[in-house]
């Protein structure tokens, strides 16, 4: 029989077999009670003969010396599970299309006005001449020449300016789009003259202050009462605002572009009721705030006005054509009729020149 310290210690390898523990002199003695074995669950860690392998021995170390959890601790908190694929996904193709959509441009900053300016500022550059004369339907009148109307020395020059075009489709010039240069000629061609508020050239309006403007509105008054034009066209709100404050006595609160009934310009009681005044917005580029159909509309307004006075008073546009034109008028015919134009000059030969079918024109002699 075998000892009890002998037994203990089979007890302890039989609790951790799946096999009958087996004794030669335990044959005549009724078997011990096989250990569980939770339905062939626990046979897989079942020793057997031989060397174990090294999975084994490993899986049981780890197994012997992991700690058991006390019930007292709190049980620690699951890690934050990580992000799904789908989420990956979506954020490197959001930064994907932010990287590769193109970056916007910048937006142009509009220069900001720099305030009154003094005359000495400017002072190494002149101003335009008055375009006046009698008899004139219309007088124009803007508030002073700009930086580049100065160098020119001609009204409207600067390219953003929309004066000469907008004359043109508003039936003011009928016949063709007039360049800067022919200011001087507005009295002889439409009946029209030309004038400014404020003599001194600025870069824009915000470099005179209203006390100088005002002070101009009795110059500009004198203008009209010797020229006597039959209206005159304020072109912009902020010269009639200064004359309206001169005239009035107060401040402009209504206001309407177009003709301004009840008012005129330049008057003397008992000899001239006065010019008619109409205000069309001004047609510098700095005016953005109002669209060029707009600026149209509203000269277009004064444009059949001016028709109208044109066949009251039987007069054509343009009036009374110069020697100059009425020769422009007359090459520009014979060159689409495919004669050409030269100068006759000394040694030429005249009659193979008219074999050619060119005309000859006797160069005038100059006077010294």
């Amino acid at each position: 029989m075998p000892k009890r310290k002998d037994l203990d210690a089979d007890d302890d390898y039989a609790a951790s077999s799946n096999d009958d523990y087996d004794d030669e002199d335990d044959e005549t003695k009724a078997p011990l009670k096989p250990a569980p074995s939770f339905n062939g669950a626990l046979k897989k860690y079942t020793f057997t003969s031989g060397t174990p392998s090294p999975s084994r021995i490993i899986f049981a170390s780890a197994r012997a010396t992991k700690p058991t959890a006390s019930p007292h601790k709190p049980t620690p908190s699951p890690r934050k599970p990580a992000p799904s694929p789908r989420k990956r996904t979506t954020t490197a193709t959001a930064s994907t299309s932010t990287s590769s959509s193109p970056t916007p441009k910048p937006k142009k900053k509009r220069p900001k006005h720099t305030g009154y300016a003094p005359p000495a500022k400017y002072a190494h550059l002149s101003g335009i001449p008055d375009v006046l004369s009698t008899n004139l339907i219309c007088v124009f009148v803007g508030t002073n020449p700009g930086l580049k109307t100065a160098v020119t020395g001609h009204a409207y020059s600067a390219p953003s300016n929309l004066f000469w075009k907008l004359l043109h489709q508003s039936g003011l010039t009928p016949d063709q789009r007039r360049p800067p240069t022919d200011d001087l000629k507005l009295p002889e061609l439409y009946s029209f003259g030309n004038t400014n508020l404020v003599s001194r050239p600025t870069k824009d309006q915000a470099e005179l202050s209203f006390s100088e403007m005002e002070a101009c509105v009795p110059v500009l008054e004198e203008k009209v009462r010797r020229w006597k034009p039959e209206a005159v066209c304020i072109v912009g709100k902020g010269i009639w605002e200064r004359i309206y404050k001169v005239k009035a006595g107060k401040r402009l609160k209504e206001f309407e572009f177009g003709w301004q009934e009840g008012w005129r310009f330049g008057g003397v009681e008992g000899e001239w009721e006065g010019a008619k005044i109409f205000v069309a917005v001004s047609t510098s580029g700095l005016v953005a705030g109002y669209s060029t159909e707009r600026k149209l509309e509203i000269m277009t307004e004064l444009g059949r006005w001016v028709e109208e006075r044109r066949r009251e008073r039987g007069e054509t546009a343009p009036r009374g054509l110069s020697d100059e034109v009425e020769e422009g008028v007359k090459e520009e015919e014979m060159e689409k009729e495919g004669i050409k134009v030269v100068e006759k000059e000394k040694g030429m030969n005249e009659e193979e020149m008219e074999k050619e079918g060119v005309e000859v024109v006797e160069k005038e002699e100059e006077e010294e």
